[in-house]
C-alpha cells in the first residue's frame, strides 16, 4: 500500500482528492491547519465526511479516521517544521501532494504576511523534509494566476510568467522556482499544477459560484466585476481530481532535449514539470451567471463594478501537453457542474 501525504485536506480540492485516494486503496495522511480564512464549520464538515470529528482533533496529533482504516489526519501548520519533519521521519511516505496554501487573490492585498508564512515558508519545510527522504513524486498546487499580465491566449506552460498581478500569484510562481531548485539539487521529482477556477460541491465560499448562489437565494444583489467583461476557464472539481490521480505514478524525468539557449519553462534538465489543469473552454462571466439563474430559477440583481486590483480579465488553459502525458482532458461543462453545485448547496444549507 503506497502512502500519500495530502496537505490542505480540509480545503475544497484537498477534501475531494483525499476521499478519492482513500477509496482507491492508498494509505492517506491528511494535513490541515483549519484556519479561519473562510468558514471553519465548512472545513470541519468536510473532515467529518472523511471520518474526523471536530472533537477528535488536537494540534500536532495524528489520528485515524472512524470510517476508513487507511485514512489519517493531523491538524498542524506547514510552518511547523518540527511536526513536518516528524511526519517524514515516522511515516514511510511515497508521495506528497501539497494543496495547502493561503488562497485568494484579493485577500493577499489585505494580509500579505499570511501568504509568505504559508505559501513560502510552509512549502520550504516540505521541500527540506523531502530532500532527506526518498519520495517517488512531489506534486504541488500552483495557479493560473501566475500568468498575470500575459495576454497571449490560451495560456501555455511554455509562456513567460514573470509579471504577476498579486502577491498570491507571486508566491505560486515562487513555489515553481523553489521546486525546480530542489529537483535540480536533490533529484526530487516535482510536478506543479496550475489550476484554473475550480468549482463544484463543497467549494470555497469566497469563489464566484458560491457568492452568486448565496446572494441570489438570499434575494441580494451580486457583484459583477469589470462590468461583466470577464472570462474564466471554469474547471469542475472531478476533472481536477482525475488529473491529479493520473499524475501521481507518472513522476517527471529529466528532459534530455532541454536547451539552455532556448529554455522551456515547463520542463527541465532536472526531474521537473509544470502543467495547466483547466477546462480549456473559457466562459463569459455573464453566461456563467445566466447558467446559475437558469438552475435556480432566479434572475439576479446585478451591481456592475470595475475590475478589482490584482485581477485579470480572462483565463484560458492550453492543456495539450497534459493530455499527451496522461491521456486525459477535463470534460465537465458548466451546465452539469453548476447544477451539481447548486444541488449540493441547497442540501447542505437546507
Amino acid at each position: 500500500m503506497k502512502t500519500i501525504l495530502v496537505t490542505g485536506t480540509a480545503g475544497f480540492i484537498g477534501y475531494h482528492l483525499t476521499k478519492r485516494l482513500s477509496n482507491e486503496g492508498y494509505k492517506v495522511i491528511g494535513l490541515d491547519n483549519i484556519n479561519d480564512y473562510y468558514s471553519t464549520e465548512l472545513k470541519h464538515d468536510r473532515l467529518a465526511q472523511l471520518g474526523f470529528s471536530k472533537e477528535s482533533l488536537s494540534d500536532d496529533k495524528l489520528i485515524e479516521s472512524t470510517s476508513k482504516e487507511n485514512l489519517f489526519f493531523i491538524k498542524t501548520d506547514l510552518e511547523n517544521k518540527s511536526t513536518i519533519d516528524s511526519l517524514f521521519e515516522n511515516e514511510d511516505l511515497d508521495f506528497v501532494i501539497n494543496l495547502a496554501a493561503q488562497a485568494g487573490v484579493r485577500y493577499s492585498l489585505k494580509d500579505p504576511y499570511r501568504y509568505i508564512d504559508s505559501n513560502i515558508t510552509g512549502f520550504l519545510n516540505l521541500l527540506e523534509a523531502a530532500r532527506h527522504h526518498s519520495l517517488e513524486h512531489l506534486i504541488y498546487a500552483s495557479s493560473s494566476s501566475v500568468y498575470g499580465a500575459n495576454t497571449n491566449m490560451p495560456f501555455s506552460t511554455s509562456d513567460n510568467v514573470d509579471h504577476p498581478m498579486s502577491l498570491y500569484a507571486a508566491t505560486k510562481k515562487s513555489n515553481e522556482l523553489m521546486a525546480h531548485t530542489y529537483s535540480n539539487l536533490y533529484d526530487i521529482p516535482t510536478t506543479g499544477l496550475r489550476f484554473f477556477t475550480v468549482y463544484g460541491p463543497w467549494g470555497r465560499p469566497d469563489m464566484a459560484l458560491f457568492l452568486f448562489t448565496k446572494a441570489m437565494l438570499d434575494n441580494e444583489p451580486i457583484k459583477v466585476f469589470n462590468y461583466g467583461n470577464m472570462e474564466r476557464d471554469f474547471t469542475y472539481i472531478d476533472d481536477i481530481v482525475e488529473g491529479i490521480v493520473r499524475l501521481i505514478p507518472k513522476a517527471p524525468e529529466p528532459n534530455e532535449e532541454w536547451d539552455g539557449d532556448d529554455p522551456d519553462p515547463s520542463t527541465s534538465f532536472a526531474p521537473y514539470r509544470i502543467f495547466n489543469i483547466g477546462n480549456s473552454s473559457p466562459i463569459k462571466l455573464m453566461d456563467f451567471i445566466g447558467e446559475i439563474e437558469k438552475q435556480l430559477g432566479i434572475e439576479a440583481e446585478k451591481n456592475m463594478m470595475p475590475m478589482q486590483p490584482g485581477d485579470v480579465p480572462k483565463t484560458w488553459a492550453d492543456v495539450e501537453d497534459l493530455f499527451e502525458y496522461i491521456d486525459f482532458r477535463p470534460q465537465v461543462g458548466i451546465e452539469e457542474g453548476v447544477k451539481n453545485f447548486i444541488d449540493w448547496y441547497k442540501e447542505y444549507y437546507n
